[in-house]
């Protein structure tokens, strides 16, 4: 996918953290005008351009669409040389804050990973998409020889 393509995938994504994507009318858990199946197909694919433009390997890309209560999520975890990546795109309830999850892993089964850092939807809708990959590149410049949780 292009730069530009996922520039507008992450402004949609920005637009619809911004609905309640919890709300159920019409269509069966997909809150008004299916806008949290949008969501999630929006999401994964963007994940999956992500992962080729970051140099993933071991790529695996999960949408979750929870219940009715929540918005469900879209999960990234993947590798590079000596550590990776792992980033989940969900609503919070923690606020408008914590949109974007991510943290380096040691492995592509490491649940725990390292240090949670966040983004915001509102960084979704001003960054450019290079800026973003820089954000995530440098996790892979992190020595990985952080102390894990067990």
């Amino acid at each position: 996918m292009s730069e530009k393509s996922q520039e507008k995938n992450m402004r949609k994504l920005a637009d619809l953290l911004g609905r309640n994507l919890s709300y159920i009318w019409g269509e069966k858990e997909s809150g008004p005008n299916g806008d949290k199946k949008v969501f999630l197909n929006t999401g994964k694919a963007f994940l999956r351009a992500l992962a080729k433009d970051l140099g993933l390997r071991n790529v695996k890309v999960t949408a979750s669409p929870g219940g009715i209560a929540i918005s469900g999520s879209c999960s990234l975890i993947g590798m590079w040389e000596e550590n990776g990546i792992y980033i989940q795109i969900s609503q919070s309830c923690f606020g408008a804050d914590h949109d974007v999850l991510y943290r380096t892993v040691q492995h592509s089964r490491d649940y725990t990973g390292g240090h949670n850092r966040w983004l915001t939807r509102r960084d979704l809708a001003r960054l450019s998409y290079r800026q973003l990959l820089d954000t995530f590149l440098s996790l892979s410049k992190e020595a990985s020889s952080h102390e894990w949780a067990a």
